[in-house]
C-alpha cells in the first residue's frame, strides 16, 4: 500500500510539472513581421513590418488583408515599405501610425474600406505611438517623449507636453483613457492625465533600466523591463519578478489577476500570479523574440514575435 501510495504521489507531481508547460492550440502567419497587434470584440487587427494591416476573425479564423501602405522613401530617396508602427481601434475607425517620407511619420484612420489622412509626414514628426482618446482626440508620443494631444475635428494641436529627458518607450492608456502611463528608458513610469497633460505622479526606483512596455488592467500596472525586471504595481504593493533574459513584452489579464512576461532566451512566456506571486504556467513554442502578448480573457491568449507568426494558447 505505501509502495502505492508513493508512486500515486511521484505521478501526481510529475503530472503537475508537465501541466505547467503548455504549448499552442493554433497558429496562423502573416506575410511579413508583426509591429502590433490589438482586439476589438470577435477580430484581431494586427499591423506589419511592410505596411499592411489584417483583421483575423478568432472564430472562424479568417485572415483577411484591409490595408496594403504605398511604399515610400527612404533618406537616400529609395524605395521602401511604409511600415505601420501602432495601430488602434474607436468603433468602425482604425488610427494607423505609419512611416512617411525620409523617416517622418504620418497618422491615417481607415473607416468605410477608405483610408485618409490625419497628419502628413509634411509635419516632420517623429511619432512612435498613438491611440484613440475619443472619436475626436488622438493622443501619441514622440521618440523625443513628447506626448501630443491632437483633435481630428478641429486639426488643432491642445497640447504638447514634454515628459522627461529620457528616450520613449511606449505607454498605456487607462480603462477610462483619462490618464496616460508613459515609460521610457530611465525605467520609471510618468503618470499624466490624458485631457490636461498635468502630471500626476511617478512609480520610481524599481526598474533600473529602459522600460520596453507598461499594461494596465483594474488598477494593476506591470512593466516589462531591459534589467530583466517585470515589476507589479498592485495598488500600493510592489514587487518585481527577476528572469535571466531581457523582457520585451508583456501583458495582463482583464482582471489584472494574471500577468505574461517574457520569460527567457527561448521566448517563453511565463503566466504567474499578481497577488500570490505563484508562477502557473509556461507558454512555450514562440521561435522568435516575443514583441507582442495579448490576453482576451482570463484563459485564453494571442503572442507575437518578431516573425511572421501569432500564436493562440489556452490555460487550464
Amino acid at each position: 500500500m505505501n509502495k502505492l501510495k508513493k508512486l500515486f504521489f511521484i505521478f501526481l507531481f510529475i503530472t503537475t510539472l508537465e501541466g505547467k508547460d503548455i504549448e499552442a492550440k493554433y497558429s496562423f502567419t502573416l506575410s511579413s513581421g508583426v509591429t502590433d497587434m490589438i482586439r476589438d470584440k470577435e477580430k484581431l487587427y494586427i499591423s506589419t513590418l511592410e505596411g499592411t494591416l489584417f483583421s483575423f476573425d478568432m472564430y472562424s479564423k479568417e485572415l483577411k488583408n484591409l490595408v496594403k501602405m504605398p511604399k515610400t522613401k527612404d533618406f537616400l530617396d529609395e524605395k521602401m515599405p511604409s511600415k505601420i508602427y501602432s495601430v488602434d481601434i474607436l468603433k468602425d475607425k482604425i488610427l494607423l501610425l505609419a512611416q512617411g517620407f525620409k523617416g517622418a511619420r504620418q497618422l491615417l484612420i481607415y473607416e468605410n474600406q477608405q483610408l485618409r489622412t490625419v497628419l502628413s509626414d509634411q509635419k516632420h514628426l517623429f511619432i512612435s505611438q498613438a491611440k484613440f482618446i475619443n472619436k475626436n482626440l488622438i493622443i501619441f508620443a514622440s521618440l523625443a517623449n513628447e506626448i501630443y494631444l491632437y483633435n481630428i475635428t478641429s486639426k488643432k494641436t491642445l497640447y504638447i507636453k514634454q515628459i522627461s529627458a529620457s528616450k520613449f518607450s511606449h505607454f498605456v492608456l487607462n480603462e477610462k483613457k483619462d490618464e496616460i502611463i508613459i515609460a521610457d528608458e530611465s525605467g520609471d513610469l510618468k503618470v499624466h492625465n490624458s485631457f490636461t497633460g498635468s502630471f500626476i505622479k511617478i512609480y520610481e526606483k524599481q526598474n533600473l533600466d529602459n522600460v520596453f512596455q507598461v499594461d494596465i488592467k483594474n488598477n494593476v500596472i506591470l512593466t516589462a523591463g531591459q534589467d530583466r525586471r517585470a515589476v507589479v504595481y498592485n495598488q500600493g504593493k510592489t514587487f518585481y519578478k527577476k528572469v535571466n533574459f531581457l523582457i520585451y513584452a508583456c501583458a495582463l489579464s482583464p482582471s489584472g489577476k494574471l500577468a505574461a512576461i517574457a520569460n527567457d532566451e527561448e521566448n517563453n512566456v511565463l503566466i504567474f500570479d499578481t497577488k500570490t506571486k505563484k508562477e502557473l504556467f509556461e507558454l512555450k513554442g514562440n521561435k522568435m523574440l516575443l514583441n507582442h502578448i495579448l490576453f482576451i480573457n482570463e484563459k485564453e491568449l494571442f503572442i507575437s514575435n518578431d516573425g511572421k507568426t501569432i500564436n493562440y494558447y489556452i490555460l487550464p
